[in-house]
């Protein structure tokens, strides 16, 4: 299934991930926050983790990217939105035990990154309030079911049906 259940070993694997990521950023004022649905506990999701990077004014993007480099990412750009820059693994690099095995998304945002707050406004709101959660869960299933539980064709579908209520979301939390 593509949705799967909530697993409470997503913030272990998010903590792993982490680690390997502040320890290689050492000295970089950043923080590491678990975004997407596997930080929302009790949502059911896709078993990917989600990690923003966020970075302040006084860090240079390219002093990040290279010392991420050296952790086996290459940049990837900004795939179409504004401040928050993809990170993807390369297919050259040495495996590495935690990376290579705990699948994830790497994005890196300025600290005023309007899609950074996107992430954690809704990350936010879906743990405080069950209801939404409940929604946005049978939200997700349907569009899974819709799509045979196809991955490419669930992530076109759930940009355009999701979009709606993702923006109710962020409009209750004072996002938009």
């Amino acid at each position: 299934m593509l949705i799967q259940e909530y697993r409470e070993s997503w913030i272990e694997d998010f903590k792993a991930i982490k680690s390997v990521i502040t320890d290689a950023l050492i000295r970089l004022n950043i923080s590491v926050e678990h975004v997407g649905s596997t930080a929302v506990p009790k949502l059911a999701a896709k078993p990917i983790i989600d990690v923003d990077i966020v970075y302040g004014k006084d860090v240079s993007f390219e002093i990040l990217t290279k010392r991420l480099e050296k952790i086996g990412y290459y940049h990837n750009g900004n795939q179409g939105i504004i401040n928050r820059e993809v990170f993807k693994r390369g297919m050259w690099r040495s495996k590495h035990q935690v990376l290579d095995t705990i699948t994830h998304h790497l994005y890196v945002c300025p600290v005023d990154s309007e899609e950074l707050q996107r992430h954690i406004r809704f990350r936010n709101y879906l743990i405080a309030n069950e209801t939404a959660r409940a929604e946005y869960q049978k939200l997700k299933y349907q569009i899974a079911a819709a799509v045979n539980q196809d991955k490419k064709q669930y992530a076109a579908l759930k940009e355009v049906e999701a979009r709606a209520f993702i923006n109710d979301i962020l409009t209750k939390a004072g996002q938009l």
